[in-house]
């Protein structure tokens, strides 16, 4: 079964996160430059069996779009003119980064650890995933 890629994107560092291949968990693959992120994500997704790329909608509270939206869409036009065989989903990541931040704070690391953009960038590619994995297998039981 191929895997699952998820990108957290962000204007100056992507997070990415990708599930193994039966596709039951999520895992923190790497964090990019933003201006590296299609190249990598179309070298990976060239080189591994990926069914889809699910890339995150920032929502507002009131579910308006976030102000970065622009940007990911300019990503994401990039992703696919470069990748056009790619499967690209979106999944809404409110809250992703509070509950990355949360998890490495339960997982005992230090605050300067904790204050390392690039992994709070990968856990939450991570969360992302692990959420859209939910859904997904919910969706298919109804």
């Amino acid at each position: 079964m191929p895997r699952i890629l998820a990108v957290d994107y962000g204007n100056k560092r992507v997070g990415l996160a990708v599930t193994d291949p039966m596709q039951i968990i999520a895992t923190a693959l790497t964090t990019v430059h933003s201006s590296k992120a299609v190249e990598f994500i179309c070298n990976y997704f060239n080189s591994e069996e990926v069914e889809e790329i699910v890339v995150g909608k920032p929502v507002q509270m009131d579910n308006t779009p976030s102000e970065i939206e622009k940007n990911i869409l300019l990503f994401i036009k990039k992703l696919i003119d470069k990748c056009p065989s790619a499967k690209v989903i979106r999944y809404d990541e409110r809250f992703t980064s509070v509950m990355a931040q949360r998890t490495l704070l339960e997982a005992g690391l230090k605050k300067q650890q904790r204050q390392n953009k690039a992994l709070i960038d990968k856990t939450s590619a991570v969360i992302l995933l692990q959420s859209y994995l939910e859904h997904k297998k919910n969706f298919l039981k109804i």
